[in-house]
């Protein structure tokens, strides 16, 4: 067998139909689309939803509550994993990232004060908690904001 004698499983492809094509064809004329109507028309058709006049699903199902889509999603990290990193270093968003502690950084990373510290670490983040803070710095390390 070489490349030339490669074809397709027999009935996996189709050719595709042509339409607009003249009478001939047997799809000329209206090309399949029926005689009037709103999907006979060029840029005929419904929106996306649209339940021929009955009230749609999305204005059936009640609403509730604010969605704010200016929030900032910080990507949150508990002070208790940074003990997996040696001492003196300096952890920035980049080496969590590469490290595969974080997965996304979305807006930035935001580091909050669960669990306890006993390395003496450099983090450099977006954010801290006050309790994030103090324990970094008991264990003798420094938290610097980006």
């Amino acid at each position: 067998m070489r490349l030339h004698d490669l074809r397709p499983a027999e009935g996996s492809t189709k050719s595709r139909k042509r339409v607009g094509r003249g009478t001939g064809s047997g799809s000329g004329t209206t090309a399949g689309r029926g005689m009037n109507g709103q999907n006979s028309r060029s840029g005929g058709g419904v929106r996306p939803g649209f339940e021929g006049g009955q009230m749609p699903l999305f204005r059936r199902i009640p609403k509730r509550g604010f969605n704010n889509k200016f929030k900032k999603q910080w990507t949150i990290i508990n002070i208790e994993l940074l003990n997996n990193f040696e001492d003196g270093t300096e952890i920035t968003p980049e080496l969590l990232l590469e490290t595969g502690v974080v997965s996304k950084l979305n807006y930035g990373i935001k580091v909050l004060g669960d669990g306890e510290l006993n390395k003496k670490l450099t983090v450099r983040a977006n954010k801290f908690t006050q309790s994030a803070i103090t324990k970094i710095e008991a264990a003798g390390g420094k938290a610097e904001v980006i």
